[in-house]
């Protein structure tokens, strides 16, 4: 991998360990520091997801317009006052005002991030983003476990950690980003001269690329709505079946470990069976569904780990191959705009989920909720299987020029 790649996958590991030590812990601050239900720490936790939504669309635009050095350096900046702000206030009013822009703050770094990973190094093609995909787990893993440990002696040891981490990560981006440029795209003018491609400067609605994108993007907010089941749903179901809070922490050490130490099976895979990106979305999701067929008829531990080695699989192909795909969708200079969309679909997806699933399983049970996944899952792969045909079509339409 290139030099800046490395300085991208490592400045996102340090983001996602910085974000990673409050996220699992927030409802339990809510609920037992705040004295709120966890109703009011759900609709608090939508207002995250949803200003990151925001985030995620204003980054990408901005990366068009600024670059990625300023776009992140600003994302950075207001993600690490908004914790600050958390670190001195501790009252509600400043909690829910905090957070919420902390998630605004965010949801603006990560568009920038990964249209840099694939401008840095666009032969490297899926390697790029499955490389960012890599380093978001690892924080993840790192910072659930510290997390817990500075909880255990206190909340605001949270906050002032993770104020700490983004302080490194601004530095981080502060020194080595500066160089990481958008590289302009160079075409022949009718005069046989050489025509600069400016940024920013096509016209998009209507456009196949857009139709593409958006169609991608519908079936990327189905899976994010299907695999946020774990975190919500089935989490409360296997305590329902008596399974152990610490076998179902296990569950994700053996999640984040699998996408950690599982890259070079992975790499192998893609290599001899996935030949083409839409390939590997589409067995990803496959797989996905065998995943929830078996939740579906688990009673024991085994059952639900046997399922998440499963779901784990279909994540490391799907979850990387829709940035890659949106990057070879991008025309030159609407690269994060791009990468906005995916990165707000899958938020949307994880702000929906929850919700959706709650509804069902209160009403009906695990018996409803497992086939209205199945379903939506199935039009994932109906998505998948279509979302080039607008790209297709127009590219029949297009004259050939000698």
């Amino acid at each position: 991998m290139p030099r800046s790649l490395w300085l991208l996958v490592i400045g996102m590991a340090v983001n996602v360990t910085g974000s990673s030590l409050l996220w699992p812990l927030n409802s339990i601050y809510i609920h037992e520091h705040l004295g709120k239900t966890l109703t009011v720490a759900g609709f608090i936790l939508m207002l995250n997801s949803g200003a990151s939504v925001i985030g995620n669309l204003i980054g990408g635009i901005l990366y068009d317009k600024l670059g990625g050095y300023l776009s992140i350096l600003l994302g950075i900046s207001l993600t690490a006052l908004s914790l600050l702000g958390l670190t001195l206030f501790h009252n509600w009013g400043a909690y829910c005002t905090f957070f919420t822009l902390s998630g605004f703050g965010s949801g603006i770094i990560y568009p920038s991030m990964y249209a840099m990973a694939g401008n840095v190094w666009p032969e490297g093609g899926r390697k790029a983003f499955n490389s960012i995909y890599v380093a978001q787990n690892v924080g993840v893993a790192l910072g659930s476990a510290i997390g817990g440990i500075i909880a255990s002696y206190s909340f605001q040891l949270i906050f002032l950690s993770n104020t700490l981490m983004y302080v490194v990560f601004f530095l981080i981006a502060f020194l080595s980003y500066k160089n990481i440029q958008v590289k302009a795209e160079i075409l022949p003018n009718s005069n046989g001269g050489k025509t600069v491609k400016r940024k920013g400067k096509h016209l998009l609605k209507g456009s196949p690329a857009m139709y593409s994108l958006g169609i991608l993007g519908f079936g990327y907010l189905l899976c994010w709505i299907c695999y946020v089941q774990w975190q919500a749903t089935i989490s409360t179901h296997t305590q329902q079946l008596g399974i152990p809070l610490t076998q179902y922490s296990l569950l994700w050490a053996v999640n984040g470990g699998l996408i950690v130490f599982g890259q070079p099976l992975i790499s192998f895979f893609t290599k001899k069976v996935c030949t083409s990106i839409k390939k590997q979305m589409l067995i990803g999701i496959g797989i996905f569904i065998v995943s929830f067929l078996i939740v579906g008829k688990a009673e024991f531990f085994t059952g639900f780990l046997a399922a998440m080695i499963i779901l784990t699989i279909g994540e490391m192909l799907i979850w990387p191959a829709v940035p890659t795909i949106a990057d070879k969708l991008a025309p030159k200079g609407k690269e994060g705009f791009f990468q906005g969309i995916v990165n707000s679909t899958a938020t949307g997806g994880r702000m929906i989920g929850p919700l959706l699933g709650g509804i069902l399983v209160d009403s009906s049970g695990m018996t409803m909720l497992i086939p209205v996944l199945v379903f939506l899952l199935v039009i994932s792969l109906l998505t998948a299987f279509f979302y080039d045909y607008p790209t297709k079509e127009a590219a029949k339409l297009t004259p050939k020029t000698n």
